[in-house]
């Protein structure tokens, strides 16, 4: 029973031996290592003898054979002593995942009295506490009940506990999530382990919290510490003896972000519940102030308790409050003319006052294009780049990509991070640049100049492409986890192309015809560029269109901006939506 009681585990006998010492006794010694949840002790020493009573051996049994130092009415000890679990917190120290009192609310049935007066109270518990009456008679009715034990019900805000009769309070600590939605999908949430968790990691037992997903799943180890104890022979006066097994416990570590919570919570109201993501940077270092998935789910829900109406609800919406946005992969639209200049100007095939003439909206290569043809909004007919970028130029790009020719324009995306893991606890698909290692089509190398084709980049990885206009040319990688060493860097294009491209990034907010106007403000300096990305399954029909706003700082460099809404509707583009945030971000800044 006291093995049991304790989880002793995995126990092993060694070194058996029986001596006779007379006809009718002989000694029995032996060696036993056994593991508890403490870790493993090897090597214990035991001894006794067996007595020979009516022609069979019998072990006389002595407290000793429990543990050797046992003797008399001594007792077996056990204290468990909880790790606590380390914080995550923002750059400035702003609590993200955070210990927190709460008080459980519940009902100790003798309380309840009987009848009509009991059935009254149940009524009142069920509309004070918001839980329908039905699940309350499940939990009082559980096999385990007693009259006077405490059956919880719901955990409350300590400062929300009311007075209310039949109902009393525990105090507990859980985990709290104070940005609740605005970061759920980064910072994730814990959970009880379950049989698949135990199955897969030997260190965990029953009963063990973790993360379940976001960060607290990705730290869960610095996280969680590591839990002590002891096991201590004492004696009947509960005095100690001897200890057995001894160890001190390991609090977790705290882990600090380089995240603002802030411009976090800023940049997920901003998007107004729409499908989309925005990622915020500090284009010098790399550190992510922001990575926001839209819509989102309340953490704290999980961790204290979900009702299944309020899970189903999650589960079903149709716009998957579950789906992390920032870590999916994207065809980037016009966004990604930008990085098309760029090589563009470096092979020395575009320059800035490079002029197309253009007829139409429409523009096909060559007959042997068929039916399908690049399209455009604005029917100008000289076009140089910037006024491409200006006016967003589908046509003009796809010209210049195929005057490059496949060569020049992979050989300048290879210098990008298409293809490389980043070094971020954040699971996504590395950025493709299409299926296959060649276009195989003049069709596709023009659609993907304009950032249509078989490109896929997740937010993130768009964030620290376009990182390029305020480095010099240099891509500085993002980062999560703040003095995590220097930041890391590599050169994708030259610095004088860099330069050029945010000048002619600054026009596309500052002329009145630029795609990004409705962004302009005298007061700061900022350089962008819109994009959309059509979904259609063949050319000619209406698809379904994700927008995308790509924004940074020129003045200070305090901040680079990707933003993303899908199938968007009019008014609800990711420029409209980011424009007030955008004033804030300056604001917040200087």
């Amino acid at each position: 029973r006291i093995f049991n009681g304790i989880n002793i585990q995995n126990i092993h006998a060694s070194s058996i031996t029986v001596k006779k010492l007379s006809n009718d006794e002989q000694e029995l010694s032996y060696r036993l290592s056994f593991t508890t949840p403490f870790g493993k002790i090897t090597n214990i020493n035991y001894h006794t003898k067996l007595l020979k009573t009516d022609n069979q051996y019998l072990v006389k049994w002595e407290p000793s054979l429990i543990f050797p130092e046992m003797e008399g009415k001594d007792k077996v000890a056990y204290h468990e002593w909880k790790a606590e679990r380390g914080e995550i917190k923002d750059h400035l120290g702003n609590g993200l995942a955070v210990n927190k009192e709460f008080k459980e609310a519940g009902i100790v049935p003798k309380d309840l009295s009987q009848g009509k007066e009991k059935e009254k109270k149940l009524q009142n518990i069920s509309q004070q506490l918001d839980i329908p009456i039905k699940e309350i008679h499940q939990k009082l009715n559980q096999s385990w009940v007693k009259d006077d034990l405490f059956v919880p019900l719901k955990i409350i805000d300590s400062n929300q506990a009311a007075i209310i009769s039949g109902i009393s309070y525990q105090n507990t600590q859980l985990r709290y999530y104070p940005l609740k939605e605005a970061a759920a999908h980064l910072i994730g949430y814990i959970g009880k382990v379950t049989k698949e968790d135990l199955e897969k990691n030997s260190s965990l037992k029953e009963g063990d919290v973790i993360g379940k997903t976001g960060l607290e799943r990705s730290f869960d180890k610095e996280l969680r510490g590591k839990d002590g104890g002891e096991i201590v022979i004492v004696d009947e006066n509960g005095k100690e003896k001897q200890i057995i097994q001894k160890n001190e416990k390991r609090d977790g570590k705290n882990i600090q972000l380089t995240i603002d919570a802030y411009i976090q919570m800023e940049a997920y109201n901003h998007l107004k519940e729409k499908p989309g993501s925005t990622v915020v940077m500090n284009p010098k270092e790399g550190g992510l102030y922001a990575v926001v998935s839209s819509p989102s789910y309340d953490p704290n829900k999980l961790v204290q308790g979900i009702s299944k109406q309020d899970y189903d609800k999650y589960a079903n919406d149709e716009n998957k409050p579950f789906l992390s946005r920032f870590a999916l992969g994207y065809a980037p639209g016009s966004t990604f003319k930008t990085i098309t200049s760029s090589i563009g100007l470096d092979a020395k095939v575009t320059y800035p006052e490079k002029l197309r003439k253009i007829n139409g909206l429409s523009w096909r290569k060559d007959e042997t294009w068929g039916k399908y043809s690049v399209t455009r909004v604005s029917n100008v007919q000289n076009v140089d780049m910037r006024k491409a970028l200006i006016y967003s130029d589908n046509i003009y790009f796809a010209q210049e990509a195929l005057e490059m020719g496949e060569k020049t324009f992979r050989n300048g995306l290879n210098h990008f991070i298409f293809g490389e893991e980043l070094d971020l606890p954040i699971a996504m698909n590395p950025a493709q640049i299409s299926n296959q290692s060649t276009f195989k089509s003049d069709i596709l190398l023009a659609d993907t100049a304009y950032g249509q084709g078989e490109l896929l980049i997740s937010p993130i990885q768009q964030v620290a492409m376009y990182s390029i206009f305020q480095n010099e040319g240099k891509i500085v990688y993002p980062r999560l986890v703040l003095n995590k060493g220097d930041f890391k860097t590599k050169t994708a294009i030259s610095a004088s192309t860099a330069e050029e491209m945010k000048k002619s990034l600054e026009m596309v907010v500052s002329d009145p015809k630029g795609t990004a106007h409705i962004l302009f403000n005298p007061q700061f300096q900022l350089a962008a560029k819109t994009g959309t990305a059509e979904l259609k399954m063949k050319q000619g029909e209406k698809g379904e269109e994700n927008s995308f706003l790509l924004a940074f700082d020129t003045g200070h460099d305090n901040f680079l901006l990707l933003s993303l809404v899908e199938n968007y509707t009019a008014g609800n583009s990711a420029t409209q939506l980011n424009k007030s945030f955008i004033d804030e971000l300056y604001g917040y800044f200087h």
